[in-house]
């Protein structure tokens, strides 16, 4: 059984698969496949809007076992589908996964819409590293990190989202923040059931659905809001 999750880019790729790298072994186990791919080429949001909910369709289709999952960024608002929150954003993606099912069947079927799933990060994926606080902290060599955010980390605006401020912080130690190489070497070392607990908006519920599959039940098992 297969579990494919559609992100953003190649920094949400890499950090996803390093923090959840324990749940990935345990489910693989079980004989469930977690897979991580970035988005098809374009601009990365509006191509994981509108490109993902398609390759889902074809994916659902001709695989009776996989589940699809769509996972953008909320930041930023009202890009790729009309949304200034995640109801919103979630309603478009499913909007366009519909389309492609009525384009390639003719109508949509429960069998098919059940194993296509949407989460979000909220606002993007610094959101995990702004709780992963001490991590943060060790990775830059620094004693104390003086900037301040709002808590939950979840709570940043659209205006400033975490990722500006993990840029800043990383300034502030005269670093440079590289996504792609930070930003999994900041997470592989996480306790990923802490970070949910800590972001327990919008990445929480995801991680409650990983946790939660079962090959007994492919797709029936889903979080709150999933």
């Amino acid at each position: 059984m297969r579990v494919i999750v559609y992100v953003e880019g190649a920094s949400d790729k890499a950090a996803m698969s390093a923090l959840l790298s324990p749940l990935i072994e345990r489910k693989r186990h079980e004989g469930i496949r977690i897979e991580f791919y970035e988005t098809p080429p374009g601009d990365r949001k509006v191509s994981l809007l509108r490109k993902a909910p398609v390759r889902a369709a074809n994916i659902i289709l001709n695989d009776p076992e996989a589940i699809v999952i769509v996972m953008p960024d909320l930041y930023p608002l009202n890009k790729g589908v009309p949304h200034s929150n995640v109801a919103e954003l979630e309603a478009g993606v499913r909007e366009e996964f519909e389309k492609a099912l009525c384009k390639k069947r003719g109508g949509t079927d429960s069998r098919h819409t059940d194993r296509f799933k949407f989460f979000c990060l909220k606002y993007d994926l610094e959101s995990l590293i702004l709780a992963a606080q001490d991590s943060l902290r060790m990775h830059l060599g620094a004693r104390i990190l003086t900037r301040k955010w709002k808590t939950p980390v979840e709570e940043q605006d659209d205006d400033n989202p975490p990722k500006k401020i993990v840029e800043a912080v990383f300034a502030e130690h005269d670093r440079m923040y590289h996504p792609t190489i930070d930003a999994p070497l900041i997470l592989r070392s996480c306790d990923y059931l802490d970070l949910a607990e800590r972001c327990s908006q919008c990445f929480k519920p995801f991680v409650e659905f990983l946790e939660n599959i079962s090959r007994d039940a492919p797709g029936a098992r889903s979080a709150p809001g999933s």
